[in-house]
């Protein structure tokens, strides 16, 4: 669940920052390249913010949803 939210977040931070760029100033590919430091930063480290903050916002892991 969790992994599936991080994803979905930063896919569309990514498409929204690169659109902004395209049509409002050049400037948002920044927010772009940050984005993409950070997945780098997460997948080196293991520690990422988002997961944080989701964790904190009740955002399941896989194995925790239900009982079978």
């Amino acid at each position: 669940m969790i992994n599936r939210w991080i994803r979905a977040i930063a896919g569309s931070f990514v498409i929204i920052s690169v659109l902004l760029a395209v049509y409002v100033n050049m400037n948002f590919l920044w927010f772009t390249g940050f984005v993409g430091i950070n997945l780098l930063q997460s997948s080196l480290t293991k520690w990422c913010l988002m997961e944080d903050i989701l964790k904190k916002l009740g955002v399941k892991e896989a194995g925790d949803c239900c009982s079978r």
